[in-house]
């Protein structure tokens, strides 16, 4: 647990972002997680506020880059701890910054992990190879046929209320960045699979904080996003999957594979809730990359 003495000054750096500010409850969300994360870290290493030093800064930055997080996520990290040291600097807690000279990491062009069919297929019935006793394999199963059915930013699975579910008519209501909210088309496997969970074992759950979240943890309340991160890891454990995963991992390959079955860039734009499409482009090297295949294998001159 986060000591008092950081606890408090997070709070008020917060508040500050909230009212001061006028920062979205998302981003201060997002500030509130990558600054916890940062705190223990040094809580860790036993560190005061007032000795944090520059090269404690650049040494969590630098275990960030070793865990691999992405460069848009390194970016806000690093957004977040200059402007909390700032704010310390202005509230005459720190007399300096240590984090004045920390640099934003580069974005970088890479190209996003994506599964094979065969592997995403194996995945999804990892939990299906679970002791049949055992509570939650339902809930996982439903889990990964959902962000697979239907390219889900972690953030917005977590949030899936009940009321946003039409089944009936195969779609679901999303609510992505800035509150831009799209329809989805889920397919039948994720239907089935979370109407299994919900009525089997979501309604032996649930508490008063559970509210109409879907997926649940053990306490009744809703997963966190760390929570299905480790799931998918657990899984692809199982799944004899080597590579290194995420929820995202199921976002990346949901858009390939329907480009490779020849879906067009539009529609997947559409599904995937990207405002710009040069967004979506990032997924058309693997489009490309299976036509040019295609073209070798097949025509007489590939």
């Amino acid at each position: 647990m986060l000591d008092d003495r950081y606890r408090s000054v997070l709070e008020g750096f917060l508040n500050h972002l909230r009212i001061e500010r006028n920062f979205s409850e998302n981003t201060s969300l997002s500030y509130r997680n990558d600054l916890e994360r940062y705190l223990f870290f040094m809580q860790d290493r036993k560190r005061e506020l007032t000795g944090i030093l520059p090269s404690d800064v650049q040494e969590f930055i630098t275990e960030l880059y070793r865990i691999g997080l992405e460069a848009s996520s390194l970016a806000r990290n690093v957004s977040a701890i200059r402007s909390f040291h700032k704010f310390l600097v202005r509230e005459r807690i720190l007399e300096s910054n240590p984090a004045d000279n920390l640099h934003q990491p580069k974005k970088a062009h890479y190209l996003p992990a994506v599964l094979s069919t065969d592997a995403t297929l194996r995945l999804l019935d990892a939990p299906l190879r679970q002791d049949p006793r055992g509570t939650f394999h339902l809930r996982d199963k439903a889990i990964l046929e959902f962000l697979y059915a239907t390219g889900v930013r972690v953030s917005e699975l977590v949030n899936l209320r009940q009321q946003n579910l039409y089944f009936d008519s195969g779609f679901a209501r999303i609510f992505g960045k800035g509150s831009r909210e799209r329809l989805v088309p889920v397919g039948r496997s994720a239907i089935e699979w979370t109407t299994r969970y919900v009525n089997e074992l979501r309604i032996t759950l649930t508490t008063r904080d559970s509210e109409d979240y879907i997926f649940l943890n053990a306490r009744g309340k809703k997963l966190s996003r760390m929570g299905i991160f480790n799931i998918v890891r657990q899984y692809a454990v199982l799944a004899g999957i080597e590579k290194e995963i995420s929820p995202h991992t199921f976002r990346h390959s949901f858009a390939t594979h329907l480009l490779e079955g020849g879906a067009d860039l539009r529609s997947v734009q559409e599904m995937l809730g990207h405002s710009s499409i040069t967004t979506t482009q990032i997924y058309t090297h693997i489009d490309r990359s299976f036509i040019k295949e295609v073209h070798r294998t097949f025509h007489p001159r590939g």
